[in-house]
């Protein structure tokens, strides 16, 4: 058992925030059906070079667990479609800019007339109402507006993105918890409701201390580079070989950092006693520290502070972690049988349930792979219908 074994997803999202979100159902064991246009498909089908065997690299990455309907939602005859697809649904996902759900008439009010149980969740740049809503919802431009950005990069030098896609990922992954809130409340209403997620409300929610900062202070952090606005030394260093991190976040880490690199000086030091005196002299200590690493080998600091307890790590490539045995151990680098690809590695849920656990199942779909059994089992179409709907355009269907 998964524990959202008999939950239907109508997913209507494309490129990452709602396909992230619906993976993640996915993973937990609910049916997802992504429609996408016929022709193309997602957007992120497009998204490449790399490219494997024809699919992109990128879209693989975050459209496991799902069956693709390939059909135009722009069609006269969708409605006869999604209608029968919407009343045995649970949730319904989408995407668009606001607006356009209600311009293919697949809005709340509509949909929640056909099924009042549904969860109808709709994620936006800048939120389903307010004086934004209609500007089109970029990471990278959510990344800028929403502080991030102005937090990122180099002391004095210019802003710098995460080098994820944080505002879409941040916003599926809460995409994902207003939906299984709305799950929890129709258990005890018998009703679902509305779902409204703003990528910039998500950006907004992670500026946390440094909101606190403003709010204290009436002056906006300024961009530090790689050091913590109140906590010294909790930065990345260079040691002899490459790169770690170190994490001394609290007084009694720092006498034990002191007395593990043999500088029970600075242990004694009065500017260095407390975490506050910390950060005012970091301009004294940082570099100091930073000497000292760059005198040993990573693995060298790495056993050396670890064993002291003291937080530390190398910098890892993207491929050292996807090789990672510990996370292999974990279960989190996993194969899926893909049927045109063969197997294909992804990143596995990093959500681990004792008793009710998800998993990878399927792998990402082809365009309009499942289209007709879908149709069949769902819509009632017949074979005949199923064949007039693909000649005119409305679906695609793609036979293995």
């Amino acid at each position: 058992m998964k524990p959202l074994d008999g939950i239907r997803v109508l997913d209507v999202t494309r490129v990452v925030s709602g396909p992230y979100c619906t993976m993640m159902l996915g993973d937990m064991g609910a049916d997802v059906i992504k429609v996408e246009e016929p022709v193309q498909g997602d957007d992120s089908r497009g998204f490449g070079p790399p490219f494997v065997g024809g699919e992109a690299a990128y879209y693989l990455s975050i459209n496991r667990n799902k069956r693709s309907l390939a059909l135009d939602l722009k069609s006269k005859a969708a409605e006869r479609i999604i209608r029968p697809l919407v009343e045995k649904a649970d949730i319904f996902v989408e995407n668009f800019r606001p607006g356009t759900a209600e311009r293919l008439n697949l809005g709340y009010e509509r949909l929640a007339a056909w099924n009042p149980r549904l969860i109808y969740c709709a994620i936006s740049g800048f939120g389903a109402d307010g004086p934004d809503r209609a500007r089109p919802g970029y990471d990278l431009v959510v990344q800028g507006e929403g502080g991030i950005m102005d937090l990122t990069g180099a002391a004095g030098g210019p802003p710098a993105k995460v080098g994820t896609s944080v505002a879409d990922l941040v916003t599926g992954a809460l995409a994902m918890q207003g939906i299984l809130l709305a799950l929890y409340a129709r258990e005890r209403t018998g009703r679902g409701q509305r779902v409204d997620l703003a990528m910039i409300d998500a950006m907004a929610s992670l500026l946390t201390f440094n909101a606190g900062i403003f709010f204290a202070t009436g002056a906006s952090p300024t961009r530090r580079g790689n050091s913590h606005a109140t906590i010294v030394p909790y930065e990345p260093f260079q040691a002899a070989d490459g790169w770690i991190t170190l994490a001394v976040a609290n007084d009694a880490l720092w006498q034990t950092f002191c007395r593990v690199t043999g500088r029970a000086d600075w242990g004694g030091d009065a500017r260095f006693r407390t975490g506050a005196g910390r950060v005012e002299h970091r301009a004294e200590l940082v570099p100091a520290i930073a000497t000292m690493i760059a005198g040993r080998s990573t693995a060298d600091w790495i056993e050396r502070l670890g064993a002291a307890g003291i937080p530390c790590g190398k910098i890892r490539s993207v491929g050292e972690v996807c090789t990672d045995p510990a996370l292999i151990a974990r279960g989190m680098i996993t194969d899926l049988p893909h049927p045109t690809l063969g197997p294909l590695k992804t990143i596995a849920t990093p959500i681990h349930l004792s008793a009710t656990p998800g998993g990878a199942a399927l792998a990402p779909p082809l365009l309009g792979q499942h289209s007709a059994e879908i149709l069949r089992d769902l819509a009632g179409l017949s074979p005949a219908e199923i064949a007039a709907s693909e000649k005119d355009g409305t679906i695609r269907c793609t036979p293995l």
